[in-house]
């Protein structure tokens, strides 16, 4: 089996994530990292590859994408970039023809989307886009269930995602949504994306509200919280968060700013071809772990199958018979075992023996939701979905 050669741009904390695992895989393949794009140091760069135990002797490192893709052979690129820019580099590794591996989301304007589904269209190479939950074993199991046990067709949705690290997203660069695009382009997009996959019918109109009622306040915009005299009794601040709380810290900048960008909650109801609808709603300040929720209540005419990733449950209840059905589903790593199946999926894209399982369309689709979503929620209306890939 020949070995395969990788260049990243923009070796950031998720994409390191997950070429480390791919660096690692089970498959038996050997992967090189033949180069990167980036524009931190050399040096910085070959510390966190040194942590993570990757080979660095023989990778060249560019400040340049182009230059990179045009100075080296590769089998496959790693786009993890700031969100505002993975539209641009991904057309150029299109236009090359290789295989790529794009983190979400994929564009974070209509604009982006437009030039990014017209770079699609006529694309040669796979992509596979980073959303694992739809290819975890946790939504496998639930759609074998609710085909096995007969509980659709499926009705309704109420899905949820309350995480512990919303923080993330006012404390660091993410707080800046005009890199993001939004807390509905940050998260919802995974959520919308293994909904479609359950369901599998094509969503026609969105709706959906905002709030800004707790990361908000009049903090000095910039204000660094080693700078804050409240630094010590903050629960969002350094000392609550890693000495009391056992956390992590979640970035230098304080949330409690002028310039703290990002809603905190937001909802989104969506409605399908079928007439079923969807409710999904999200919030960021959530900290207790045993609050945490990531999943959905998925109501058919036979009968409701709830799961959450946090408990790692599902429970399935048939409207006319007594008792429930509970499983457990091993959610090994990062997002229920879901990246492990896009590192190897992403394998096997290179090697040309499959194809991806989290297509560019999927993610253009998810992208086009979110920022209907976002378009609703500012001008306090229903909105029309036309998504048309070809």
């Amino acid at each position: 089996m020949r070995e395969l050669n990788i260049g990243v741009i923009g070796y950031g904390l998720r994409v390191g994530m997950i070429f480390s695992g791919l660096y690692k895989n089970d498959l038996g393949v050997k992967i090189n990292l033949t180069a990167i794009c980036d524009p931190k140091g050399k040096e910085d760069l070959e510390k966190t590859l040194t942590e993570q135990q990757i080979d660095f002797s023989n990778t060249h490192f560019y400040t340049d994408a182009e230059e990179m893709m045009d100075n080296e052979k590769l089998d496959g690129v790693m786009i993890g970039t700031r969100c505002n820019l993975h539209t641009d580099l991904a057309i150029k590794v299109l236009e090359r023809k290789i295989p790529l591996f794009l983190e979400k989301p994929v564009s974070i304007n209509y604009e982006q989307l437009e030039k990014l589904k017209a770079a699609g269209q006529k694309a040669e190479s796979e992509v596979v886009v980073s959303f694992p939950l739809r290819i975890t074993a946790m939504v496998d199991k639930v759609k074998d269930l609710i085909q096995r046990m007969d509980i659709g067709p499926i009705q309704h949705v109420a899905a949820f995602n309350y995480p512990t690290y919303g923080g993330d997203y006012y404390h660091n660069w993410y707080r800046d949504d005009s890199l993001t695009g939004g807390l509905f382009l940050q998260k919802a997009t995974h959520d919308l994306d293994y909904i479609n996959h359950i369901v599998e019918q094509k969503p026609v109109e969105i709706c959906a509200m905002t709030s800004k009622q707790i990361m908000k306040g009049d903090k000095p915009a910039g204000l660094k919280c080693e700078d804050c005299p409240e630094k010590m009794t903050c629960g969002e601040g350094p000392y609550q968060t890693i000495k009391v709380r056992g956390d992590y810290s979640h970035g230098e900048y304080c949330c409690y700013a002028e310039d703290t960008g990002n809603e905190d909650s937001g909802t989104v109801i969506v409605r399908y071809e079928s007439g079923m609808h969807v409710v999904y709603t999200q919030n960021f300040f959530t900290r207790n772990k045993h609050a945490a929720k990531r999943g959905a209540i998925i109501a058919g005419e036979g009968g409701v199958v709830e799961f959450d990733w946090e408990t790692s449950e599902i429970i399935v209840r048939k409207h006319y018979e007594t008792g429930e059905l509970r499983c457990k589903v091993e959610t090994i790593a990062f997002h229920g075992g879901g990246d492990i199946k896009l590192i190897n999926n992403f394998i096997g894209v290179m090697q040309g023996t499959e194809t991806s399982k989290t297509p560019l369309e999927q993610g253009l689709l998810s992208a086009y939701m979110c920022l209907k979503a976002k378009e609703s929620a500012e001008n306090h209306r229903f909105v029309e979905l036309d998504f048309q890939m070809k």
